[in-house]
């Protein structure tokens, strides 16, 4: 019963975000490089703390596995945008929507840890197929069309094909994990 209760309350959130994300991208926000910047980044920072909460929880060798990809791919993605935002001398500035993101990223987190065993399983790997998808909706939308550097611009498009990958293995260990 608490189980349940857990899956749909995650539910919402990932609705809730999913709604906020694709909020943002119907408003069209105008950003900045700099805030472009902030959003990219703390957009892969939530996803390896979601990866880093998936190891400490789970026993799942598919979920662990899962989770270590995206520990390293988006490590690599921070680690590629803090080397082109540090070359070009911008600052990543703080926004509504990275502000947004976090705020989310928290609540999610909460239901992430009220989660034990094959109901945090689930959980986690149904928030990385939401997220992705939120996320690529994003940098669809909003983050390439209003990306002023072409530097930048070249980067989040090198980054979309690796979270669309990561958003077919969500879906791919969501089928298994529903088995």
């Amino acid at each position: 019963m608490k189980t349940n209760f857990i899956i749909k309350s995650f539910a919402i959130q990932m609705i809730a975000l999913f709604t906020c994300v694709c909020g943002f991208a119907q408003e069209a926000p105008q950003l900045t490089d700099a805030e472009i910047a902030s959003v990219a980044v703390v957009a892969n920072k939530i996803d390896v703390n979601y990866a880093k909460l998936a190891m400490d929880r789970s026993k799942n060798p598919e979920v662990r596995e899962f989770a270590n990809t995206m520990i390293a791919d988006h490590n690599a993605i921070i680690d590629q945008a803090v080397a082109l935002v540090t070359k070009l001398g911008v600052v990543p500035k703080d926004n509504a929507m990275s502000q947004s993101l976090q705020k989310q990223a928290d609540e999610t987190t909460i239901k992430l840890k009220a989660a034990k065993g094959k109901a945090f399983d689930k959980a986690y790997i149904d928030n990385e197929v939401a997220y992705h998808k939120a996320v690529i909706g994003a940098v669809k939308t909003v983050l390439i069309p209003q990306s002023q550097n072409a530097e930048l611009k070249a980067l989040l498009k090198t980054a979309l094909p690796i979270l669309e990958t990561h958003l077919g293995h969500a879906e791919m260990a969501q089928n298994k994990i529903l088995k």
